[in-house]
């Protein structure tokens, strides 16, 4: 089976997940890199969330793939939450030709640059009751070692089962 590893990654996050996909992958994986047309019989493809959806160059990966089984996966500063992995998910998808076929997706949380927690401090000073700004601080913290270990494993073991049901 041919597969390609499509991703783009701003801060590293999305860049792991990938390569720990590519590992998966052993010898199955023709490329991993930003988005080149490549003919395959699989794509992992993957992006750092931009306001609650996937990297333009992503976005323009997704809507010309034709015709292809597809396996998503993403990286988000915020996370843990089910729900809000679907809901990316849902934007995501919007971008995807209809001939194409979504086997599946996985996202972990990542780590976001410090000018953020810097951006939030500052806020926080001019405005101490803001409880928004203390989840989205406390938040922070929650996913600086993220992807960690044990995120790259769960996206080895899912990128196995992506290989399976692709090859159904």
């Amino acid at each position: 089976m041919k597969i390609c590893i499509y991703y783009e990654s701003l801060t590293g996050n999305t860049r792991q997940i990938a390569q720990a996909i590519q590992e998966a992958c052993q010898t199955d994986a023709i490329y991993c890199g930003p988005y080149v047309p490549q003919k395959a019989d699989l794509y992992f493809i993957g992006s750092w969330t931009n306001k609650g959806d996937c990297a333009d160059a992503i976005q323009t990966c997704l809507k010309e793939l034709k015709d292809a089984k597809i396996a998503y996966f993403g990286t988000c500063g915020f996370g843990g939450s089910d729900a809000y992995y679907e809901r990316l998910f849902q934007r995501m998808h919007s971008h995807i030709d209809p001939s194409c076929q979504i086997i599946g997706h996985f996202y972990c949380p990542g780590k976001m640059p410090a000018a953020v927690k810097e951006r939030y401090v500052s806020l926080l000073q001019a405005h101490p009751e803001d409880k928004k700004l203390q989840v989205s601080l406390q938040n922070f913290e929650d996913v600086k070692d993220r992807p960690n270990a044990q995120d790259l494993e769960e996206a080895k073991t899912w990128a196995l089962k992506m290989i399976q049901e692709a090859s159904r």
